[in-house]
C-alpha cells in the first residue's frame, strides 16, 4: 500500500486507536459467529444466522453515526454493529441461548432480533425489512419535535424487494425525513443469487425517491465509514435520506438450517474469502505501522477469553419463567385503568 492508502483513516478525522478499535469490533464479532456455529452443532443453542463476511460495513456504519443520540434498527445478521454502538458479549450469548436475562427480549425472540432502550437499538421481527417504515416514522417524529438525530437502518438486498422497502424510502423522500438506508447486498436473498432478484442496481433506486444513492465496496470499514458519515451530516443538515448499497458476500450459510453447496460452489465461496474483511483489516493495520503479530495474537487470546466467560454466563443463566411468555403482551388492567383516570 503506499503511504496515502496506510494513512486513509487520518484523513476521514479517526484516530489511530479508532481503526484498531474497529478491527477489534470486527474480529469480536467473527469469533462470536464462529462459536455459535459451534454451539448449535453441539445442541446448546437452537439456531444461529452468521454475518460472516459483512463486519466491515457493520463496523464502519456504527462508527459514523451518534451513540445515545441516533437510533438504530438493525436486521438479523448485525452482531458487529450492536456490539458496536455498545452491546456486549454477554448480552448476544445470553440471546443465542434464550436466557431470561437476555435484553433484547428475555429469552422470547430469536437470536439476531436485537432490542436495547439504552442504546437506541429498537426492536427487529421476523418479517424481513418491516423496520424500515419503523426506521422512517422515528425520523419523521425526530423532524416534528425539531430534534436533532438520525435514525439508521439495514436490510439486505432480498430484502430491497419488499413493499415496506419502498413504501418508507419513498414517504421518506417525500418529507425529507433525517434517515439512512444501508442494504447490505450480500449477494444472496437465502439461495437465490443476486442475477435471479434485481435486474438493475439497488443503488438506482433512490433517484426514484428523489435522493442520492451511493454504492461502497462492503468489505471496506472505511469506505463505509465515509458514506455513512457524509449521509448523516446530510440528514442532520435537513437535505433528507441517503440510500447506501454496501457491496460484500455472505461467506457462510443463510443459517444453521441451510445447505449452502446446494445453490453455490466451495470455490465460489473459497473466491470471496480471498477478500475476508477481517483479514483486509488486519492488514491495512499492519501496513499503517499500527499493528503487529504479537499485538494480534494478544488480541486474540483476550477476546477467547472475554468469549468463553459470556459462553459459560449464557449457558448457566436461568431460563424465562413460563408465565413470562405473557409480560409485555397484555396490559395489566389496574395499571391500565389507573393510567386514564
Amino acid at each position: 500500500m503506499s503511504i496515502g492508502q496506510t494513512t486513509k483513516h487520518r484523513t476521514l478525522g479517526l484516530t489511530d486507536e479508532q481503526v484498531v478499535h474497529m478491527y477489534r469490533n470486527m474480529l469480536t464479532a467473527r469469533k462470536f459467529d464462529e462459536r455459535c456455529l459451534l454451539l448449535q452443532r453441539a445442541g446448546k443453542i437452537p439456531f444461529h444466522v452468521s454475518g460472516i463476511g459483512q463486519e466491515a460495513a457493520q463496523v464502519g456504519a456504527a462508527f459514523a453515526l451518534e451513540h445515545g443520540r441516533d437510533f438504530f434498527l438493525p436486521y438479523y445478521r448485525d452482531y458487529a454493529f450492536v456490539l458496536s454502538v455498545g452491546m456486549t458479549l454477554k448480552d448476544l450469548m445470553l440471546a443465542a441461548f434464550t436466557k431470561a436475562e437476555d435484553p433484547n427480549s428475555g429469552g422470547r425472540q430469536m437470536p439476531g432480533h436485537f432490542s436495547h432502550k439504552r442504546l437506541g437499538i429498537v426492536t427487529g421481527s421476523s418479517p424481513v425489512s418491516t423496520q424500515v417504515p419503523h426506521a422512517v416514522g422515528i425520523a419523521l417524529a425526530g423532524k416534528m419535535k425539531r430534534q436533532s438525530f438520525v435514525s439508521f437502518t439495514t436490510y439486505g438486498e432480498g430484502s430491497s424487494n419488499q413493499g415496506d422497502v419502498h413504501e418508507g424510502m419513498n414517504f421518506a423522500g417525500v418529507h425529507k425525513l433525517p434517515v439512512i438506508f444501508m442494504c447490505e447486498n450480500n449477494q444472496y436473498a437465502i439461495s437465490v443469487p443476486l442475477h435471479k432478484q434485481v435486474a438493475g442496481r439497488i443503488v438506482d433506486r433512490a433517484l426514484g425517491y428523489g435522493f442520492p444513492g451511493v454504492r461502497v465496496d462492503g468489505t471496506n470499514v472505511l469506505e463505509v465509514y465515509e458514506a455513512v458519515k457524509e449521509a448523516r451530516e446530510r440528514a442532520l443538515r435537513g437535505d433528507g435520506p441517503t440510500l447506501i448499497e454496501a457491496v460484500m458476500y455472505r461467506i457462510a450459510p443463510h443459517s444453521t438450517s441451510d445447505d449452502d453447496m446446494l445453490y453455490r460452489t466451495k470455490e465460489e465461496v473459497e473466491y470471496h474469502r480471498e477478500r475476508d474483511p477481517v483479514s483486509m483489516m488486519k492488514q491495512y493495520l499492519l501496513d499503517s505501522g499500527l499493528w503487529s503479530e504479537a499485538q494480534d495474537e494478544a488480541l486474540q487470546a483476550e477476546i477467547k477469553r472475554e468469549m468463553n466467560e459470556a459462553t459459560q454466563y449464557g449457558d448457566l443463566a436461568p431460563y424465562p419463567k413460563p408465565e413470562d411468555t405473557l409480560t409485555h403482551v397484555y396490559a395489566d388492567e389496574r395499571e391500565d385503568r389507573d393510567q386514564w383516570l
